[in-house]
């Protein structure tokens, strides 16, 4: 099956650098070059200090914090003085939203909004500075979490500039998060067809991931490492690299990448968080703790402190699990003040630590907003908690059934389906969800691996059917395929 699925994927060609942003120094400010424009001829002094931040901002790639912090003070002082230049407020708003999401800081998401929203204000009928804006726009709505929204956004920034590749990659990220995968493909498609470079591959990447073509997203994340134009870049796409090694359980890598990954960039966090996953899986428990510390001291996410606790529950730390339960709570309300939202986390957070009937509740209500496959997934849990089984698999089928999307192999939402298929005396289909969880990543939660082994040993072994023939009735068989 997989020689065929091999057979059928698409193909990216060659190892394409992002085209270079260049900027220049014209009177004490820097006027960035978009890319659908023609570069004009303009006195050079020196290249700005935050002029590889501007670079990564323009073309919607990852940017170090020290440069973005540079870039940003240089684009506050210019607006203060040139209130009109549509321009630089789309660059700030763009640098606000990477800051915010580089940072965890929520901070960032209203400034960037403003920003964004004086940039369309002021930019009259200037198609290119629009449409930058309006991309900003659909990348601060998914930095919140607001699929609809970033969909509207880049939408609209398709119509007005459709050949543009930079509006692509936002609705990509929207079309994913509202489980549009028609959209996916398609988008995905014109993205390749337009552009290519690092962060193009890294975002095909990710769709090939979710499709279950590992292979394919490793080779795009290699060669969007291998081409990236900053630390700060290549250490991102190291990053997801590590990430997809932890999928498929191979610690030993996946620690390698999340490690080189923090070398090159010290303040990647969220390599410094699964360097904490992987660490624990492999019993190095005191090395987890610290590097979970590290990364939410820097990076508070909701999602790090979640895995925080329940490592912290795993070695018998229950009050100390608490403490870290009751921040991601406190957390998300924070958040939410500045529009992002974490339903999805304080969803999972109370199906297994909390409430299970609130995080039905808070997960209907996510679903029928934006309903992705980490949202059925984490409400098919939610609901199978709460004691509602039947309900439950029917999210828990969407979310892993490949001919509607869910073709992500992940070993949480085989775990998931193969519990809720166990209560519901469904064995066959349990014992084979629950051994594909264990067989794509043997150590896919520190909770959980340990709950789906003695499930598994509980179903045993499938029973012994006899051949129906002369005298024998056919009896049901308990079908592993």
């Amino acid at each position: 099956m997989e020689k065929e699925q091999e057979e059928r994927r698409p193909r990216t060609g060659g190892r394409g650098l992002l085209a270079a942003l260049a900027g220049s120094l014209v009177l004490g400010a820097v006027v960035a070059l978009w890319p659908w424009e023609r570069p004009v001829t303009r006195p050079v002094v020196a290249p700005a200090a935050g002029a590889q931040a501007l670079s990564a901002v323009v073309a919607g790639a990852p940017a170090g914090l020290p440069e973005l912090g540079t870039l940003i003070g240089e684009r506050e002082a210019w607006v203060r003085g040139h209130p009109g230049d549509a321009r630089a407020w789309a660059v700030l708003g763009a640098a606000y939203v990477e800051q915010g999401r580089r940072t965890a800081d929520p901070a960032n998401y209203p400034r960037a909004e403003r920003a964004l929203r004086t940039s369309l204000r002021v930019a009259g009928t200037r198609k290119d500075v629009r449409v930058a804006a309006l991309d900003g726009m659909a990348a601060l709505a998914n930095a919140r979490r607001d699929f609809p929204a970033a969909r509207s956004w880049g939408e609209t920034a398709l119509k007005v500039e459709p050949k543009r590749w930079t509006t692509y990659p936002p609705l990509l990220d929207a079309y994913t998060g509202l489980g549009d995968h028609k959209a996916v493909e398609r988008t995905l498609d014109r993205l390749l067809e337009l552009h290519s470079g690092p962060a193009v591959r890294a975002r095909a990447a990710a769709v090939y991931r979710d499709r279950g073509w590992r292979e394919d997203a490793a080779a795009q994340l290699s060669d969007a490492a291998a081409g990236a134009s900053s630390p700060a870049e290549r250490a991102a796409w190291l990053e997801r690299a590590g990430q997809l090694s932890w999928e498929r359980g191979d610690l030993e890598d996946a620690l390698r990448r999340f490690q080189e990954a923090v070398r090159i960039d010290p303040d990647q966090r969220a390599a410094q968080a699964g360097q904490g996953r992987a660490l624990a899986a492999l019993g190095r428990t005191t090395e987890a703790l610290n590097a979970y510390r590290v990364a939410l001291a820097k990076q508070p996410c909701p999602q790090y402190a979640l895995e925080l606790g329940e490592l912290y529950e795993s070695i018998g730390l229950g009050q100390a699990a608490r403490v870290e339960y009751d921040a991601v709570r406190a957390r998300v309300r924070e958040v939410a003040e500045a529009g992002v939202d974490e339903t999805l986390v304080l969803g999972r957070l109370e199906a297994d630590h909390g409430d299970a009937r609130a995080a039905v509740d808070l997960l209907r209500a996510e679903w029928r907003k934006q309903p992705g496959i980490e949202v059925a997934d984490a409400l098919g849990w939610a609901l199978h908690r709460a004691g509602q089984d039947k309900e439950a698999l029917r999210f828990a089928t969407a979310a892993t059934d490949p001919v509607h999307g869910g073709g992500v192999r992940s070993a949480l939402y085989a775990y998931h389906r193969g519990v809720i298929e166990r209560d519901l005396e469904q064995y066959g289909p349990a014992r084979r969800h629950l051994r594909e969880a264990l067989r794509v990543n043997p150590y896919f939660s520190v909770l959980q691996v340990p709950s789906a082994r003695q499930a598994l040993a509980a179903l045993g072994e499938p029973p012994d059917v006899p051949v129906p023939g002369a005298g024998e009735s056919k009896e049901p068989q308990d079908e592993e395929d």
